[in-house]
């Protein structure tokens, strides 16, 4: 019963996603945690259904012509939701942020530094004070003209326009240009203009190349096209662009990360001359604070700069205005994240960085009677920053706000005041509500895959340790804040690489080794030792050893509803050659391409093969409804009509991986795909689930699941950057079992991780700190995990060391 000052917020026929008629009331000014295995619909329920329906509510009380311009949720399946106060989400956003978003922006310290420096800054003899606009390399006032606030220029050369100059433009000379119907049209607008397109390019003038590649002019011509068998093509008006605008103009403006990327193939980056990277006005630069410029203190990691700030004295503005950054900067120091700097840009960020960079800035608003929704604040901290993250979800309850987390971290999980666990499985055997009340009331609930986790079964049985095949040795390393380091990696083993946040685990990981296996093969084999300074290194020995690498991160498999399991995987191609194989598909002529719902033919062309249609409201935001004529099957009737063993295309996609694998049980080509996601504990997913509902560590094990079906070549390096992010205990054994079997098998698995169960269970460990930022970089212990837990510098020791247990 719900009364005005009912406690609890009370939740009703939840059936959001998988949630099945869930029930539950979860008390308020609290902090309570959402467990359950991946899938089982614990997002669904704090996420989906609790945020969702906070926001509904809000924006019902917007005027309903604001409502439009506001990006809105649709309305959850919930019959009812009692006592619910407004919510603050913050979720691990995956989109990407811009170039120009930094740690400084995103915790608008930023601004604070800004005002500092046109307050109180020493400015010279003379010159007039500056607003703070003038210290932002994101305005006019303050951008540096020449890189536009950017820091670097971008340049290019003829040589990396045209690698070949023997060849013609008609062959393809300019490499930059792009391809099909554009590239041509440019090739035709030169020769329209009296340009030899035919002749070697290197036969051509020095000042006809130049002009080619780099002017700035943009001459229109009458261009008539080479008549083509059987097409008659019409003279038309053709605009040219050098290929260093179209290079430029791609780089800056294309929303295509595969455009962009090719057209960074063709430039080259430069600090810029005129700021020296300080990305600001020579007027602004020259204003000081403590004896550094505002771009010197923004690269300075937060812990220095609070050092700085400390000893800084001055006015009473500075006093007013440095007491105020470090108490912002004081909170997400706290939260293990000293070692980031001001300017350190988002993109660069993992998404576990930015949602503590998010809960910092709440913890200053001074809001209270509010729901915060976390999605697992733990993601990518160590366990010694695991204490520190209590305390700030602790005093953001305390300061009267409810506190809803999402978690894996076992550690969290017992500092709740309530839980509720959702399962017991994932997909459509879980959504069910397993407990609701005290964490020490789940030791009652046998079917909890949480249970045995929360309460220990004490340390893991001790594994042999495999004996290195070789080793991959990294000398010399520069990069980022690891400096001077060797490293030598076990070649034929299982290697956990360990730290603080910070500590430059992945730049040692995911850039220098990454970086000198992918200069190697790029350059082809070389049995003596290579030079790899563009990679980070002086020097990296017993690259021959390895004959492929595969990187396996958390990216997206896609952007649009278009992409799915089905189609990463490889298995939508084997589906659709079944039932193009059928005896109605046959006798009707439909070939493999009529059962895409990508093409016309076989799709509904009503919703162009979504599923759904965008329904417009006058005064009210746009809604998506079900497709009127295909009701979401995406398909058109006539190719509905084609069935394989009784079920059409539609309802195969919409089949869950455990059940297709019965189903497809003796097409061997579509049973090794749907075994190797079993394997990786993805049975609950749906074929033709939509990449965009996936979340970044189900997309990583797909990504693995598509190299476990892959046929073995030479020996493979696996690099993995935590892994288990996002899974739960009992996905995290599912996935290190499968990565033991890759060792097993004679391959190499390298891992960045945190979460010591994982490390426990590797036979190497490389341990980086002590810190994080200038207070990390070096390796601190290296060795079995047994000889790793016993090392005196190392902070991950004593963790490691609970999870071995006694020697």
């Amino acid at each position: 019963m719900s009364t005005p000052h009912d406690p609890y917020v009370r939740v009703r026929g939840a059936r959001e996603h998988n949630l099945q008629d869930v029930s539950v009331d979860i008390p308020r000014d609290t902090l309570t945690v959402f467990t359950g295995v991946s899938g089982s619909g614990k997002s669904s329920l704090a996420f989906g259904t609790i945020y969702a329906e906070a926001q509904r509510r809000y924006f019902e009380s917007v005027a309903p012509y604001a409502r439009r311009l506001i990006h809105q949720v649709g309305a959850p399946a919930v019959g009812e939701v009692t006592g619910l106060p407004p919510a603050v989400s913050l979720e691990q956003r995956r989109s990407t942020p811009g170039a120009r978003s930094s740690v400084g922006t995103v915790t608008t310290l930023s601004n604070s530094l800004r005002m500092l420096f046109s307050r109180a800054g020493d400015y010279p003899a003379g010159a007039e004070r500056l607003d703070s606009d003038a210290f932002s390399p994101n305005t006019a006032a303050g951008a540096c003209p020449e890189c536009h606030g950017l820091g670097r220029v971008h340049r290019t050369t003829e040589e990396l326009l045209v690698p070949d100059p023997s060849l013609s433009i008609r062959e393809g000379a300019i490499a930059a240009w792009p391809g099909a119907w554009q590239g041509k049209n440019l090739r035709d607008v030169l020769d329209a203009l009296g340009h030899d397109v035919d002749r070697p390019w290197r036969e051509l003038g020095a000042g006809e190349r130049e002009w080619i590649l780099f002017t700035d002019e943009q001459p229109v011509v009458t261009v008539h096209p080479v008549r083509e068998a059987g097409r008659i093509q019409r003279p038309y008006q053709g605009t040219y662009m050098s290929a260093r605008r179209y290079v430029m103009h791609t780089f800056a403006d294309s929303r295509s990360r595969t455009l962009r990327a090719r057209a960074e193939r063709f430039l080259t980056s430069a600090r810029c001359p005129v700021c020296e990277g300080g990305r600001l006005r020579p007027e602004a630069l020259a204003v000081t604070f403590a004896g550094r410029s505002i771009a010197e203190l923004a690269g300075l990691p937060l812990t220095s700069l609070a050092e700085l700030l400390r000893t800084a004295g001055g006015d009473d503005a500075a006093r007013v205005l440095t007491a105020d950054l470090l108490a912002r900067i004081g909170t997400v120091t706290e939260l293990g994240l000293g070692y980031l700097s001001l300017d350190r840009t988002a993109p660069t960020l993992s998404s576990g960085e930015l949602q503590r960079l998010r809960l910092a800035t709440q913890l200053r608003s001074g809001l209270f009677g509010v729901v915060y929704v976390l999605d697992e604040p733990s993601a990518g901290l160590h366990p010694a920053d695991t204490l520190s993250l209590l305390g700030v979800l602790g005093r953001l309850k305390d300061a009267g706000n409810s506190v809803f987390v999402v978690e894996h971290q076992m550690d969290v999980v017992r500092r709740a005041d309530w839980l509720v666990d959702v399962g017991p499985l994932a997909g459509e055997h879980g959504g069910r509500v397993l407990h609701s009340g005290p964490p020490a009331g789940l030791a009652n609930v046998p079917e909890s895959a949480t249970r045995r986790f929360l309460f220990g079964e004490g340390p893991a049985p001790a594994r042999e340790v495999r004996e290195p095949t070789g080793w991959l040795r990294l000398n010399g390393v520069e990069r980022h804040n690891v400096r001077g380091v060797d490293a030598a990696f076990p070649l034929g083993v299982f290697t956990a690489v360990t730290g603080v946040s910070g500590s430059g685990k992945s730049t040692l990981v995911g850039q220098v080794l990454a970086g000198a296996l992918a200069d190697r093969q790029a350059a082809g084999a070389a049995d003596a030792p290579v030079e790899h300074p563009v990679s980070g290194c002086a020097s990296a020995l017993g690259l021959e050893a390895v004959d492929r690498l595969v990187q396996v991160d958390q990216k997206p498999i896609g952007r649009t509803p278009r992409s799915n399991l089905a189609t990463y995987t490889g298995l939508f191609d084997v589906v659709r050659k079944l039932f193009a194989g059928t005896d109605t598909a046959r006798e009707r002529g439909y070939r493999a391409g009529r059962f895409s719902f990508n093409v016309a033919g076989g799709r509904c062309e009503t919703c162009q093969g979504e599923g759904f249609v965008s329904v417009e409201l006058l005064f009210l935001p746009s809604t998506y409804a079900p497709c009127p004529d295909c009701h979401g099957a995406r398909y058109n009737p006539h190719t509905l009509e084609v069935t394989l063993r009784g079920l059409d295309i539609a309802q195969v996609l919409d089949l869950t991986v455990e059940s297709a694998a019965g189903f497809f049980a003796d097409t061997p080509a579509a049973a090794r795909s749907l075994r190797t996601l079993l394997d990786v504990g993805l049975g609950y997913l749906r074929l033709g689930q939509p990449a965009t509902e996936l979340s970044g560590g189900e997309a990583q094990r797909i990504k693995l699941a598509a190299e476990l079906q892959r046929t073995r070549r030479g020996h493979t390096l696996y690099l993995l950057d935590e892994p288990t992010t996002g899974l739960h205990p009992a996905d995290v054994e599912v996935l290190t079992r499968q990565l033991h079997g890759l060792v097993d098998a004679g391959d190499t698995v390298v891992v960045v991780e945190h979460d010591m169960a994982v490390v426990a269970g590797a036979d190497w460990v490389i341990d980086l700190g002590p810190g994080g930022g200038d207070r990390g970089g070096r390796i601190v212990a290296a060795g079995t995990p047994a000889e790793v837990a016993r090392a005196a510098d190392s902070r991950t020791a004593a963790y490691l060391g609970a999870h071995l247990g006694p020697a």
